[in-house]
Parts: C-alpha cells; sequence; structure tokens
C-alpha cells in the first residue's frame, strides 16, 4: 500500500471533515490526474470520511459508494453462480468465441464458456508458476502441434513443473478437445501449471500439476498490411524467463499498451547489449540491402515455432534467388532500420511487414516483395503442408 499512502499524503487533512473532504478530493484529482478514479470508502461513522484515489484503465472520474453496494452483495449458491455466470457470458460480445475446454482439475471437457474456469488457488493464477503455447486450427487440422508440445515440455522443464499425463496422453487431451469443439479454424491454446492447492508462494502444497485447454474462434479477419512499430521502454525478460514460455506476459502486455499509446501496432526489444531482440509476442527479422535474411539470436528470446519454419521454408527462396542467404546474428538498432524489409513473425501475425520503427520508414516505406513471399509461404504451408506439420483433427 506504500503507493497508495504515497498518493493519499499530499491530503492527510482532507479527513477531517467527510463532507469537505470528498469535495476537494475530487477537485484535487480531476486537477492533477485526469485519469484518476476516486473511490470514497463510505464506511461506519467512525470511519467516514476515508478516500483512496485508485486508477483506471478507462480514464472514468466517479465518486463510488462502497458501503450501499458491499451492504447489497448477495450469497450466492452453486447454482446461482452458474446462472450469473452464464447471464454475463451472453452479454459480453468479444471478438473471439470460447467452443470447448479442458481441465484436468474436472477431468473432462466443458463447451459452456460460464463453466470455462480455472481454480483460484492454483499457482498458475496467484504466483504466474505456468506456461502455456498455441497451435493454430487450420481446415480441420492441428498447425505444428508437436513443435509447440516440444516447446511447452521445455518451459515446464524450465518452470520446474511436472507433468499431470505423458506427452502423448497431453497431444490426445488436446486433439479431442479440438474435435469435441467442431472447430475447423481458430487456436488451441493449452497451458501446464503447479496446479491448485494452497495461496503460499511454495508450490509444495499442491496436490498436482494442471494441464489446461481452450479452442477459441477469432473472429477477426486477418490483416497483412504494413505496421508501424516503436522502440520500447519497458525492461526486457532476463533470457531465463525470456527463453521459456510462461504466463508471466506482464512485461509483454505493457510494451503492447506503450505501442498503441504511441500509435503503433507493436513494441521492438533490445537486449542487455542494445541489439535487437524480439517483439511483444513475435520475432522480428529483417532483408538486408545484400538480399539476407537476417534474424537475431534465439539465445536471449523466445524460440519461436512459427519463425523457425519460416526459416525453413526461406530455403526456397534461397533456391529461386530471391535471397542470398539466412543468417542468426546480432542485429544493431541502426541495421535494423537500414533494412530494405523488416519484419514480424509468430502465430498470430504470421509474417507482417514492418513499414516504419519510430520515426524512421523501412526501405521505401511498403510492404516488401521477400516478406510477401514468405507469408505466402506459410499460409501454404498451414494449408497443405506434410504430415510433419498438419495433424487432422477427429471431428
Amino acid at each position: 500500500m506504500a503507493s497508495l499512502t504515497s498518493s493519499l499524503s499530499p491530503m492527510a487533512s482532507l479527513t477531517s471533515s467527510p463532507s469537505q473532504s470528498v469535495a476537494k478530493l475530487a477537485d484535487h484529482a480531476l486537477d492533477s490526474s485526469p485519469r484518476a478514479t476516486l473511490l470514497k470508502l463510505s464506511a461506519p461513522r467512525a470511519a467516514r470520511g476515508r478516500t483512496a484515489i485508485v486508477r483506471s484503465c478507462h480514464g472514468a472520474q466517479t465518486l463510488v459508494d462502497n458501503c450501499s453496494q458491499a451492504s447489497n452483495v448477495p450469497v450466492l449458491t452453486c447454482s446461482e453462480a452458474v446462472e450469473r455466470l452464464q447471464a454475463k457470458r451472453r452479454g459480453w460480445r468479444g471478438k473471439q468465441q470460447y467452443l470447448a475446454m479442458y481441465s484436468s482439475v474436472s477431468g473432462g471437457i466443458v463447451t459452456d464458456p460460464a463453466a470455462m474456469v480455472i481454480p483460484m488457488d492454483d499457482h498458475m493464477v496467484h504466483r504466474g508458476h505456468g506456461v502455456f503455447d498455441t497451435a493454430a486450427i487450420v481446415d480441420g487440422h492441428l498447425y505444428e502441434l508437436d513443435q509447440h508440445l516440444d516447446r511447452i515440455m521445455r518451459s515446464a522443464s524450465m518452470a520446474k513443473i511436472s507433468l499431470p499425463f505423458d506427452r502423448e496422453s497431453i497431444k490426445g487431451i488436446l486433439i479431442r478437445t479440438v474435435s469435441v469443439s467442431g472447430c475447423s479454424k481458430g487456436f488451441l491454446r493449452y497451458w501446464l501449471s503447479a496446479g491448485p492447492g494452497d495461496f503460499q508462494l511454495s508450490p509444495s502444497g499442491c496436490a498436482e500439476p494442471a494441464l489446461y485447454a481452450i479452442v477459441i474462434q477469432d473472429q477477426l479477419p486477418f490483416d497483412s498490411t504494413g505496421v508501424k512499430v516503436v522502440t520500447t521502454s519497458v525492461p526486457i525478460k532476463p533470457p531465463q524467463f525470456a527463453t521459456m514460455k510462461s504466463v508471466n506476459y506482464l512485461p509483454n502486455t505493457l510494451s503492447k499498451i506503450e505501442a498503441e499509446e504511441n500509435g503503433a501496432y507493436a513494441a521492438i526489444w533490445l537486449d542487455s547489449e542494445g541489439f535487437v531482440a524480439e517483439g511483444p509476442n513475435m520475432n522480428v527479422a529483417f532483408v538486408t540491402k545484400d538480399k539476407e535474411l537476417l534474424m537475431p539470436h534465439f539465445d536471449k528470446i523466445l524460440s519461436g515455432c512459427t519463425v523457425k519454419r519460416v526459416l525453413s521454408l526461406a530455403e526456397a527462396l534461397v533456391n529461386k534467388g530471391k535471397l542470398r542467404g539466412i543468417k542468426l546474428g546480432n542485429v544493431t538498432i541502426e541495421e535494423g532500420k537500414a533494412a530494405d524489409e523488416m519484419m514480424l513473425i509468430g502465430s498470430g501475425v504470421l509474417v507482417r511487414s514492418v513499414i516504419q520503427w519510430d520515426e524512421q520508414a523501412i526501405g521505401d516505406g511498403k510492404e516488401g516483395p521477400v516478406t510477401q513471399s514468405l507469408l505466402n509461404a506459410i499460409i501454404k504451408d498451414m494449408e497443405s503442408g506434410p504430415s510433419t506439420v498438419r495433424i487432422p483433427i477427429p471431428y
């Protein structure tokens, strides 16, 4: 509560008179903090007049009487809670639909989004002790599921999370969950966690590790137009954490927010030595003026499954003379900005052109031909690639 106390310290005298305190505090907040939301703690008479400032991501400025709200909070039965969750879900109109979820805690698959829940005492929820991965669903096939499974196994080992089942059983559960969903185009996201047990720091009280999986149907149309990126001010994760795909994505989220606040699509991290690293949830690659595909080493960043597949597919462009070669190495920010082409590569964006980095146009400021060729190659691979990257779903 140090930050809360410090934010209130200049106004400590306001609490002497309840009616005046709220008015003065509101005036102060409106003048000094345009994004603050005021929360009036209308407690028992002896405690009235206490106020606190909390941040709102929506910038709302309202006084809320919590006492009247708290006194009206109902105690729900299990069935009443489920009914309310279902009503809430019906009222949400997001751009994604959740078609099926598996939980090893419940031991089954559900198709009602209101039942897609995780225990609050799961260490992934309250301690961030979990890892995850994603596989695309394309035309009734899971794309690169084995490759993503290999990575989540490595991440789990690095995070000291035991497996609830062996690898083949996990694979079977994931395929079964997609089959039940009926989804032919979307995403399968899955997590391994230390599991539920208690709210302690150590996972020693967790009865067993947990596996969760959810099938997501995305309603957003695919967009391959060129985007702007910025250099982020958010510190990059140390290599120990950057090289595993854990649920600790606060730095990633903050860098994405920073990009959006600056009118950009994504923010680019530099590593501790100042070399180009990666984006918030995608890798970065360049086409140099010598027509060489250049990409940062994977020793300090996440080894992307999609980018590794793109590197493999890029060999065809070398054979056709569209690229002179492929290289992994250190990339300075000056080299990156001077490149003919820059691209973001990941399971969400596939291959997307970057046409501006900070205030610098990349190349001629248009989508590059090599980037477009690599995008076409990965799309074709997802739709008709070999059995090593496409697993049919038995609906």
